[in-house]
């Protein structure tokens, strides 16, 4: 695995940095997210999204990656940084160093101890690893979705509705040499890309320049066109987005109609997945009770019809949401005789 030694001093404190993304072997089965974009109820994203501030503590650790090349590691730990620290408002998911070294070890084949088990790992594999057995958080992928790297569109509506890409990348040696001095750097197209610097970095974020990224700690701007040339198979790159059961709930509850929700959920399912797809049209949730029982006691029915007329026609939530939409059906029905006085 190749090393870069930084100049002394480096506002990064890092003296050196590891790459360790090799390229995925062919034959994994995959899907592409433009097979489930339902072009003509697709509302345009916005001019930018930037969801690196609440993921700060994450994005901002290193994760090994200046000991090990455990790249693609510590790409899928910052996802999880971001979905979180989004989700709760700026508390993220932080992973312990253990936890980088055990999934490492079990994605990669790394031995602690034994520098010459230390051979990096594919972001495929990795995806698959996280789908079928999880983080360390305790959570899991529902699956994974290529992106086209040519098309902005497709990469907007990505970053847009599910918060996260995750690039396997080859740089060119222009992008280390020289280091970048730490926050704001742009990459842009930069000569050819080099099989031995291949890495793994995530994208946070857009703007009308390019896409947000972390690497190493350090954020930065990768332009659009270079995402182009490098984030392709021909380049020896690949563009991913990740999808967890947030992440899928808050792209329903944003684009309810712009993705194919029902074909998606069937085809993960096909992968060996386990979500719930629900018929088609969802079943009407039944409508409240008309009203309280002359005692002012509540029947069990009718506690259930309040908490779930919200949920009529949608199908997919994430936790806060269905907490928050059962809760708000039951406040707005229950008697007010019954309510536990402040």
């Amino acid at each position: 695995m190749k090393t870069v030694q930084l100049p002394q001093n480096h506002p990064s404190g890092l003296k050196q940095v590891r790459f360790g993304r090799s390229r995925p072997k062919p034959g994994f089965p995959r899907f592409r997210l433009s097979r489930y974009m339902v072009r003509t109820a697709l509302p345009a994203p916005p001019a930018s999204v930037d969801y690196s501030p609440d993921a700060a503590a994450s994005l901002s650790n290193v994760y090994l990656n200046q000991e090990l090349g455990c790249c693609v590691i510590a790409g899928g730990f910052h996802v999880i940084g971001v979905e979180t620290g989004n989700a709760t408002g700026g508390t993220p998911w932080v992973a312990t160093n253990d936890q980088v070294i055990a999934q490492y070890s079990a994605i990669g084949g790394y031995v602690p101890g034994n520098p010459a088990t230390d051979q990096g790992c594919d972001e495929v594999t990795a995806m698959n690893y996280w789908t079928s057995t999880g983080f360390p958080d305790g959570s899991k992928l529902l699956g994974w979705l290529e992106v086209d790297a040519t098309n902005q569109l497709e990469m907007q509506t990505a970053l847009d509705l599910f918060e996260d890409l995750l690039f396997g990348i080859e740089l060119p040696d222009a992008y280390v040499d020289p280091f970048p001095s730490g926050n704001g750097f742009t990459w842009d197209v930069a000569g050819d890309p080099v099989a031995a610097n291949g890495h793994c970095i995530i994208g946070c974020g857009y703007d009308s320049t390019g896409i947000k990224v972390d690497t190493w700690g350090m954020l930065g701007t990768m332009t659009w066109a270079a995402v182009a040339k490098y984030c392709v198979p021909s380049a020896g790159g690949a563009l991913y987005v990740l999808l967890s059961q947030d992440e899928i709930g808050k792209g329903a509850s944003v684009c309810p109609n712009g993705i194919d929700w029902s074909t998606l959920l069937n085809d993960f399912n096909a992968m060996g997945g386990n979500v719930q797809v629900p018929a088609s049209p969802p079943a009407p949730s039944p409508a409240p009770s008309p009203a309280p029982n002359p005692d002012g006691s509540v029947s069990l029915a009718q506690a259930t019809a309040w908490a779930t007329s919200g949920f009529a026609g949608r199908y997919i939530f994430t936790q806060d949401q269905a907490v928050a939409t059962a809760t708000s059906g039951l406040s707005a029905n229950w008697p007010t005789a019954s309510k536990p006085k402040s």
